[in-house]
């Protein structure tokens, strides 16, 4: 995935470091230019691939020196073996993928653990919004109804209930707002969740 807009380090990469141990391997689904990846070899000496279907974003990689395939996370991750990667990522992409529980199936199929990132839909902003009449548009949700790449959106009450219905069992969660903790009442005050899972 792409640093913000303006440039900054985006809060949720540094959350993600915090869970990676030293030395691990990685993948990261939906990669964008790879900056995710180049963090984390920096910050974690980790190493690992980036899987991206946009060619911009494969070409980046590539001059981002970050091992990137190029495929469709729809298709599955048939490429790799069980086990394969001691993490994988799928940062602020979750909510743009058709197939949410194949992928985070796969997920686990080829990772020992699983991290993702995802707006939360139930922050007080979206609901202000929703309320008014209009879909929500903020940093986390940068997009107008008519071009956003984003179909199953959530809340961080929806993800935990998905994690047990799917039989995950959720390790840790940050939620995040404006780049600072949040732990009263996050479903509310939280624009951004990040959460750590395996197999129940």
């Amino acid at each position: 995935m792409k640093p913000n807009g303006n440039g900054m380090q985006r809060p949720d990469y540094a959350a993600i470091a915090e869970w990676v141990r030293p030395g691990s391997r990685v993948l990261d689904l939906g990669c964008g230019d790879g900056t995710l990846l180049r963090y984390l070899w920096r910050e974690r000496n980790a190493s690992g691939y980036g899987v991206e279907i946009d060619e911009a974003g494969v070409l980046a990689c590539v001059r981002n020196g970050v091992n990137v395939i190029q495929s469709d996370l729809e298709s599955g991750l048939s490429d790799f073996e069980n086990r394969a990667f001691d993490y994988v990522i799928l940062s602020q992409t979750l909510q743009a993928v058709r197939h949410s529980e194949r992928i985070v199936r796969e997920m686990l199929r080829v990772g020992r653990e699983g991290i993702v990132t995802f707006p939360n839909f139930g922050y007080w902003k979206n609901r202000f919004q929703v309320a008014l009449g209009k879909m929500p548009v903020s940093d986390n949700l940068p997009f107008q109804w008519y071009d956003t790449p984003n179909i199953h959106l959530c809340t961080i009450t929806d993800f935990e209930d998905f994690c047990r219905a799917q039989e995950m069992r959720i390790l840790e969660r940050k939620v995040i707002t404006n780049g600072s903790a949040v732990s009263f009442l996050p479903n509310l005050r939280g624009a951004l969740a990040v959460y750590r899972f395996q197999r129940a």
